[in-house]
């Protein structure tokens, strides 16, 4: 028997914050690059995910940000009153899985805005695996 490959993810967005990956699961897969970013740079990362949550109707997505820089408290107030409000990302649900970061003060800065996004209504749990994470959003209608 011949077994087909399994689908590829397809690059959706890249820029120097990292790369929006369309996912044949059917999930946003964000991956952060290590290193300082501009804010510009996250805004326009964050967009692009939210519109490609639009574009394809899903409400989930896989964040990996083993590699992530902790956010500077401008990058973590945008976060918050953007990203975090149902009208920019274009939905009222998203499921959200974190791969968190290696550093910890990148670890302390994502707790503290995923605090938050109790209050925004998304629904996010925390990894320290891409596998445990991916196996999560397929349990997910």
């Amino acid at each position: 028997m011949l077994l087909m490959p399994a689908p590829a993810s397809r690059l959706y967005f890249n820029n120097p914050v990292g790369r929006v990956m369309e996912h044949p699961d059917g999930y946003a897969h964000v991956i952060y690059e290590p290193g300082a970013r501009q804010l510009h740079h996250l805004q326009a990362f964050l967009t692009h995910t939210g519109q490609l949550l639009r574009l394809r109707g899903w409400h989930k997505l896989l964040g990996d940000q083993r590699q992530l820089a902790p956010y500077t408290p401008e990058e973590s107030q945008w976060i918050v009153d953007y990203w975090l409000t149902a009208e920019q990302r274009g939905t009222h649900t998203i499921y959200g899985a974190v791969v968190l970061p290696q550093d910890v003060f990148a670890r302390l800065s994502v707790s503290e805005i995923m605090s938050e996004a109790k209050a925004a209504a998304l629904t996010y749990r925390l990894f320290d695996s891409e596998e445990t994470a991916q196996d999560w959003l397929r349990q997910l209608p």
